[in-house]
């Protein structure tokens, strides 16, 4: 067996772990498109923990998003390109991520991104940590991931998904916003 993700199980535990959470999290991400019209809950806004600290320092709002050979980034251009209505774009957007975008969890990538404000305190704790654990936990699933942590330049794919995805759904995203990468180490996460 492969222990890249390539649609089978893979042998070790850590790829089990990183199979098991990238279907859970398809799961998830496509129940709050269609039942919450897609507000974020627990199940994709883990709590943030820096190395050395007992105590969470809050939730970030997490994106999943596809790999380069699967990637629709520019299918989300065209949809928020499409009119300028920001209701309209939601609608469009609702319809896309309900529908097909998660059915296969072999073609995400299991580099979590999310946003930060210019100048975000907690993006600076968390770049100079350079590592962090994202716990999630909701329906009687739950993950401990140990990350590093990067910033993502404009140009990289997991920046443009990031950035495009969460343009359809917040129009007021600020054009400096600050995608960070959280790559999970699968063989220290639980």
């Amino acid at each position: 067996m492969s222990t890249a993700f390539q649609g089978t199980e893979t042998a070790t535990a850590a790829g089990r772990l990183r199979d098991g959470f990238l279907r859970w999290q398809c799961r998830v991400r496509q129940m709050a498109m269609r039942e919450a019209m897609g507000r974020p809950n627990d199940a994709v806004m883990p709590m943030v923990t820096l190395p050395g600290s007992g105590e969470p320092m809050g939730r970030i709002v997490t994106v999943l998003s596809r790999n380069w050979a699967h990637s629709r980034t520019p299918e989300l251009q065209h949809l928020y390109r499409q009119t300028n209505d920001p209701a309209q774009r939601r609608e469009k957007a609702l319809a896309l991520f309900s529908a097909g975008y998660y059915q296969q969890a072999k073609e995400f990538s299991d580099t979590l991104t999310a946003t930060f404000v210019p100048g975000s305190p907690g993006a600076e704790a968390l770049l100079a940590a350079g590592r962090c654990r994202l716990g999630f936990d909701a329906y009687s699933q739950s993950f401990d991931l140990d990350c590093a942590v990067r910033q993502l330049e404009r140009a990289h794919p997991l920046f443009q998904a990031t950035w495009w995805h969460n343009r359809l759904f917040n129009p007021d995203l600020h054009p400096d916003t600050v995608i960070l990468a959280f790559r999970p180490d699968w063989e220290s996460s639980t």
